[in-house]
């Protein structure tokens, strides 16, 4: 029977094999696919590839390649019917035989393809049919081998079965197939061309050439040449297979081993040398962001080869991923010659060292990839700083001369691996080692511009979040991460390192004491002296790193020690820096709650030597200008400590010191302005943080000593604000050119001194808010321009204000709010004086003319002002009022006139005294000035105040006030220049004249020939051509005449009512009106008859039309008066 078997197994193909109940409809197989592209370097692989699908997965894990498939008796294998569980040990050289002619088809397909877009659909099916059915058969042997496929057994003695003996030697026929398989294939290398550009085909419709299918059928037969290796070597139980005909014709062994190491080798040296074509089109700003493979195929086979490689070292004690890897690229970067297991790689690399370091951490972050294909947050692949720590040492050589674009991509590589891997204490040591030779470096790229230069650290503040940001990097494939290249030196990027191998050992272990001692070592006196200005900053950077990773105190001290060794005459920008650092580390001790009196004492100390040479008058201006540098870096540094500060309760007053007192009378201008600046910000502050201190006081009454400790601190910073800043700026008061901010920084001290008023010095008690309200607003000696700026900021604090208009302090020139009234109204009147002598708006005018609206805006507002306006029924509607015009709105007049008790209008008297002050005091820089906006205004304001205030003006006590106004505008010897002021205010004088020549009763009003005088020189001087302006003060004229006496009075009187008259007769065709004669035959029959008739006769002179219209109602009075006496006719009257 035995003789009889010599057929196959394998059924015939039959012409009904299609119709077979057994036939299966076969899923496509895994292979590899990048027609759906993905370029996020995190993004899942391909979902047709070996490891979404789950193929890697079964092969670690020794499971079917394929559960699902191949279950039925019968398959089809490149278009034939096979017997399912006996077609590979019958047909070993035929299938593979089938599959080497679809290889060569497919081949022939590819020369034979031309350009035609016609032709491209059908060339691209038939070419995907011939290689699905190459991966279809690859999977078959797969599943074959995996589900039937027994260590060979031999019997000592019997006849076998012919298919046994197949059986048995199937092993040795599937290497030599699979050894043949790689000599058709060949190398990746080694491919034409032409088929390599299919890396770099993009999808198109998913229509592809020949070339891209032949191309990714190489990856597929390359990767699972090593899967059927692995899955032999596997079922073989650890028995070597040996090729046993190749050993027969050729005598070389040929092992599954030998052809998976051999095979392992040749793939992994190819995808290197592809990966190193791609790198010499890379710049070293773009190596992150540029990946090592040529497409998403390429990177699965990475993915693929690291966990087949990582799961044979774990399984079988096989050289792990790194290990091969090593030994490939270890000649490569040393310049040796290659393993000759790893020949074929290219030796032309612009870049050996740069190369290596793309490379492996690119392979690292593809180690974060599962089995499944996904990128997760794991780490898959062990480390590698075996080999990591060579290059190190390589790109740290001094005699290697490496620029630093270069080095820089080495530590940037660095960073990312520390991020993958945990940090290696001895790579850190040796980047310490490069930069401590190297501190004063300035780590620039040429060609990168300013980009690469870093980021400047101007403050402390910027200082320390820099530190910051190396303590805490950004995530590896973050832009933040990715772009260090351009955004920081090497040396930044190193600080990331140091930062992240100091942070793995937060309890202080011998790493981090080892790394902090060798960091310690480094630095001498001398060294220090040596120091560079960029030296210097990078040595603050460092120990600002090392303080937040390790122990604070600690690392603070040494760096006061270290820089206790620069030298006093140091450079100026040494001096800032040195401050910049300390305060960093001021603002580290505050950020942990720390007490910084100790760093705040020796940094004082220097400031304070810095700004007695900046004060001494021998010191020349060049050097002063040099000293300004380092001093307004400690201002805006001391200014972020207090501006960072919760609390304000850890020493901080202490940068406050007795420096200042040097520091201020030695400024210019613009140093003034900082300094009034920074003052600003650290009274704010302190007022901020006390505020919320006293609001959280409830919740922290359980533990009243906390309180009480914080407002002392409180106390303390605020007495070091008034001993070194407040007398300074009180003796700049009276300046005739106060700086802007000098009004900001007295308002500043006076909220404080509400806020705290305990805290005020002695000379300011006991009521210090007052006592600085005089000094900065009340005081007339003050310049308008830092009044106008000042009051705001304290009468738009309504509880201000509504203190002080409860205090019970006694101020002897008025209250709170009359005084700012007062100091307005100055304003007011003395805005046109600080205007060009063009009488054109200079920039303090127009300063002050924008300050004085707000300013009048938040006077309206007062409570006293307001009610006021409210009583008179008014309403300050306007929500920027013009200072101008709401003169006119302080109706006091009208309010006094209403007022019926007599202490109400004693009171309001005095309040409206108190409003103007000494106006014309206030007014006489005006009368002098040659701006003759100023003069019209101060004539036409006090015309203002005589018009609507009159009722007032008439009283005893302001009766001295209005003969002041008389004598200082109106009377001839001050009339000279102020003529046409005078014209056009005139109306509002002689409006009141009449309450000023009235007699009570037959009493003559005070001064009447001044009044006299002055109205007749009015009514002389004025051009107006309105009569009614001209007879509004006749009526009280004629009744002067008729009551005056004194024949030099009654003189006066007759010229002032003459010229009135004349007005009225030369200057108008209107005559005076009858009615204003009406005064002389009302009740006067009888009393004063002579003083009447020579009125009439003065008149009839010059208007006796006005007269005659008279007679009439003259003869009935005259009858009248005849009667009465019973003498007869009166023939003189007659």
């Amino acid at each position: 029977m035995a003789d009889d078997f010599s057929g196959s197994l394998t059924p015939p193909v039959s012409p009904f094999a299609a119709d077979s109940p057994y036939e299966q409809i076969v899923s496509r197989p895994p292979c590899f696919c990048c027609s759906e592209t993905n370029e996020d370097p995190t993004g899942a692989l391909s979902t047709e590839g070996y490891t979404a699908r789950g193929s890697l997965k079964r092969l670690l894990l020794r499971l079917d390649p394929a559960p699902a498939e191949y279950e039925t008796d019968t398959i089809e294998i490149f278009g034939f019917p096979w017997v399912t569980e006996t077609a590979l040990v019958e047909s070993t050289k035929l299938l593979f035989g089938l599959f080497r002619q679809r290889v060569y088809r497919l081949e022939t397909l590819v020369q034979s393809s031309s350009q035609d877009f016609g032709q491209a659909g059908s060339l691209h099916y038939e070419a995907e049919d011939l290689r699905q059915q190459c991966v279809s058969f690859l999977q078959y042997v797969k599943v074959f081998l995996h589900r039937y496929l027994e260590p060979s057994t031999f019997p000592d003695a019997g006849p076998s079965h012919p298919y046994e003996e197949l059986e048995a030697r199937l092993p040795s026929a599937v290497l030599e197939e699979l050894f043949g398989i790689t000599l058709l294939i060949g190398r990746l290398k080694d491919l034409p061309a032409s088929i390599q550009s299919a890396f770099t085909i993009s999808n198109h419709g998913k229509i592809f050439p020949p070339s891209w299918h032949l191309l990714h059928l190489h990856l597929d037969i390359h990767w699972s040449v090593l899967e059927i290796l692995h899955l032999l070597g596997h079922k073989m139980q650890g028995q070597v297979v040996y090729a046993h005909q190749f050993v027969n014709l050729t005598g070389e062994n040929l092992t599954d081993t030998s052809l998976f190491e051999e095979h392992l080798c040749s793939l992994l040296c190819d995808l290197t040398g592809l990966a190193m074509d791609k790198f010499s089109k890379v710049r070293p700003s773009e190596a992150l962001s540029s990946h090592h493979y040529l497409c998403s195929c390429t990177k699965e086979l990475w993915v693929l080869l690291m966990h087949l490689l990582e799961h044979r070292n774990k399984v079988l004690h096989t050289q792990s991923f790194w290990s091969y890897m090593n030994s490939l690229l270890r000649p490569l970067v040393l310049g040796k010659p290659a393993a000759e297991q790893f020949n074929g790689l290219p030796t032309l690399c612009k870049d050996p060292l740069g190369f290596t370091w793309w490379l492996v951490t690119h392979l690292a972050m593809l180690g974060q990839y599962g089995h499944n294909g996904t990128h997760q947050n794991e780490k898959h692949l062990g480390d590698n700083w075996t080999l990591m720590e060579v290059l190190l040492k390589l790109a740290c050589n001094p005699q290697g001369g490496l620029a630093e674009e270069q080095v820089r991509m080495y530590v940037h590589s660095c960073l990312s691996l520390c991020l993958l891997w945990e940090p290696s204490t001895n790579a850190v040591s040796i980047l310490w080692d490069y930069y401590s030779k190297n501190l004063s470096a300035s780590f620039t790229v040429p060609w990168l511009g300013i980009s690469g230069v870093g980021t400047l650290c101007k403050t402390p503040l910027v200082l320390s979040e820099q530190a910051r940001s190396c303590c805490t990097p950004s995530n590896l494939y973050s832009p933040g991460h990715t772009q260090l290249y351009r955004s920081a030196n090497s040396f930044h990027i190193f600080l990331r390192v140091l930062a992240l191998c100091l942070g793995q050992d937060r309890a202080g272990g011998v790493p981090q004491r080892q790394i902090k001692g060798r960091i310690y070592s480094k630095f001498s006196a001398k060294k220090m002296q040596e120091l560079s200005e960029a030296g210097l900053m990078n040595f603050l950077l460092l120990f600002l790193v090392v303080a937040r990773q390790v122990e604070l105190e600690d690392v603070a001290s040494r760096a006061c020690e270290l820089l206790g060794f620069l030298p006093s005459n140091c450079p100026t920008g040494h001096r800032a820096l040195v401050w910049r650092g300390q305060l960093s580390l001021l603002l580290l001790f505050q950020e942990r709650g720390l007490d910084v009196g100790a760093q705040a004492s020796w940094l004082a100390s220097s400031f304070n030597e810095t700004a007695k040479e900046f004060y001494n008058k021998t010191t020349e201006v060049s050097r002063r200008l040099a000293l300004w540098g380092p001093l307004g870096s400690y201002l805006e540094g001391v200014a972020e400590v207090f501006e960072t500060s919760t609390d304000l309760n850890l020493s901080e007053e202490k940068l406050l010191n007795e420096g200042f007192d040097w520091l201020l009378p030695a400024c210019r201008v613009s140093e003034l302005n900082s300094a009034l600046g920074f003052l600003q910000i650290v009274l704010a502050q302190l007022r901020r943080v006390h505020q919320r201190s006293v609001q959280s006081a409830p919740a922290l009454a359980w533990a009243p000593a906390t309180t009480s400790v914080v407002k002392e601190r409180h106390l303390a910073v605020a007495a070091a604000l008034w001993a070194h800043f407040f007398p300074f700026l009180r003796n700049l008061r009276l300046s005739q050119t106060p700086p802007a901010q000098l009004a900001d920084a007295a308002a500043g001290f006076t909220l404080l001194a509400f806020d705290l008023p305990s805290s005020a010095p002695q000379d300011l008690q006991p009521n210090p808010v007052q006592s600085i309200m005089q000094c900065f607003g009340w005081d007339d000696m003050v310049h308008p321009l830092l009044v106008t700026r000042y009051l705001p900021h304290l009468l738009q604090n309504s509880e201000l204000v509504s203190s002080l208009s409860s205090s019970s302090a006694v101020i002897v020139s008025g209250s709170a709010q009359s005084l700012s009234v007062r100091a307005w109204f100055r304003c007011v009147l003395q805005q046109h004086l600080h205007k060009n002598p063009d009488g054109s708006d200079s920039r303090t005018g127009r300063t002050m003319e924008e300050q004085l609206y707000e300013l009048t805006r938040l006077v309206l507002r007062l409570p006293e002002v307001d009610s006021l306006l409210q009583r008179a029924g008014l309403q300050a509607t306007a929500t920027r009022p013009d200072p101008t015009s709401a003169l006119e709105m302080f109706a006091v007049g009208s309010v006094y006139s209403g007022l019926q008790i007599l202490s109400e209008r004693s009171a309001m008297v005095t309040r409206a005294l108190d409003y103007i002050g000494d106006i014309m005091k206030q007014i006489k820089p005006s009368l002098i000035s040659k701006n003759h906006e100023a003069l019209q205004l101060a004539y036409w304001a006090v015309g203002c105040i005589v018009k609507h205030w009159s009722p007032l003006l008439a009283t005893s006590k302001a009766q001295q006030l209005l003969f002041r106004i008389v004598d200082g505008l109106l009377l001839p010897h001050n009339l000279t220049q102020q003529d046409q002021a005078l014209r056009h205010s005139l109306p509002l004088y002689l409006q009141v004249s009449e309450n000023f020549v009235q007699f009570k009763g037959h009493v003559p009003p005070p001064r009447l020939a001044s009044v006299m005088m002055f109205l007749f020189e009015l009514l002389r001087r004025n051009s107006d051509s309105d009569p009614a302006l001209h007879t509004l003060p006749l009526p009280s004229l004629l009744r002067c005449i008729m009551l005056v006496n004194e024949p030099q009075d009654e003189h006066r009187c007759l010229t002032a009512c003459g010229g009135a008259t004349r007005c009225c007769i030369y200057r108008s065709t209107v005559r005076p009106d009858d009615r204003r004669f009406t005064v002389i035959d009302n009740n006067n029959e009888g009393v004063y008859d002579r003083q009447v008739y020579s009125v009439l006769e003065t008149v009839a002179v010059l208007d006796a039309s006005v007269v005659q219209a008279l007679i009439p109602n003259l003869s009935v009075s005259l009858r009248n008066t005849e009667h009465k006496r019973g003498l007869g006719r009166n023939i003189a009257l007659r």
